[in-house]
């Protein structure tokens, strides 16, 4: 019995240290580029575009790749306070991609103003970019999206958008990178 107690609070202690000081520690700041960089590469021929193989990693790779925030937020389901994110109110032209793994998720066209206080889009960039599951985690069901590459948590979606599709999108700033109109077509 002692061993088994001593096994699992060892194992409680190491999950603590990933979630705590593994995210915080060794790299705290890093940017979100070098998470794509040291993610598994796009196929051939897309350039960040169509999405390619599932980008799979264990939380501790993540921890290291991703700043704390964004890990907080894509890998733990959190939110970033409305009206903080560096994209709510931004205006530039180009596509905004998966932070995490560079998979390209809206496009500046489908983005407007919802008054949330998070960047909001109401449509994806194509089919396949995000996908959706229950979130049962509040009183209420809502929709959760998340990078259907490397299926990150990038926010939740909602049916009081825009026509003509009716939704909108209302994603953590923390979880997109933005590639302007001219950084996007020299990739």
């Amino acid at each position: 019995m002692d061993n088994r107690v001593s096994g699992l609070l060892g194992g409680i202690c190491l999950l603590l240290v990933v979630l705590t000081v593994g995210c915080d520690g060794s790299r705290p700041g890093r940017p979100a580029a070098h998470a794509r960089e040291e993610a598994e590469p796009h196929a051939e021929g897309t350039k960040g575009g169509a999405m390619s193989e599932k980008v799979v990693k264990s939380d501790e790779e993540w921890c290291g790749l991703l700043t704390p925030e964004q890990y907080r937020i894509m890998r733990q389901k959190g939110t970033e306070s409305a009206f903080t994110g560096k994209y709510h109110n931004f205006k530039g032209h180009g596509v905004y991609r998966c932070a995490a793994c560079g998979n390209e998720l809206f496009s500046s066209q489908s983005k407007y103003d919802s008054g949330t206080g998070w960047p909001s889009f109401w449509k994806a960039i194509r089919g396949d970019a995000v996908s959706t599951a229950p979130d049962r985690s509040l009183s209420v069901t809502r929709t959760e999206v998340l990078c259907s590459r490397c299926e990150a948590h990038l926010g939740h979606v909602f049916e009081d958008g825009p026509q003509p599709t009716g939704l909108r999108y209302c994603i953590n700033s923390a979880a997109l990178d933005f590639a302007g109109e001219a950084e996007k077509g020299s990739q």
